[in-house]
């Protein structure tokens, strides 16, 4: 579009240019991107994107809940067990050949 047909033509010699003299049109009155969505935006983060915040808890594995982890599947067929996991954080793997070091 030319700049003859423009708006910004027609706003000229009115004083705020449309923005209105009351609330000023400034650089980021709300803040950049997402700022403030636990705070002065919270209203329309909670309308608009419910869930959007927090974290989902996973229950603690167990002896009997444990991940199971198939590495073949991501070409690896051996498993090394070097190396340490949590005591509370039980996994079981499973792969072709499965070796484990024995703690001294």
């Amino acid at each position: 579009m030319t700049t003859r047909f423009k708006k910004n033509r027609k706003k000229r010699g009115h004083v705020s240019a449309g923005h209105g003299r009351i609330g000023k049109h400034r650089k980021h009155p709300g803040g950049r991107g997402n700022a403030g969505g636990m705070h002065h935006h919270r209203i329309l983060f909670d309308k608009y994107h419910p869930g959007y915040f927090g974290k989902e808890v996973k229950d603690k594995a167990s002896k009997d809940n444990a991940p199971l982890i198939d590495v073949t599947q991501f070409g690896y067929f051996k498993v090394l067990g070097k190396g340490s996991l949590p005591a509370d954080h039980p996994v079981e793997g499973q792969a072709r050949v499965e070796e484990c070091r024995e703690e001294d």
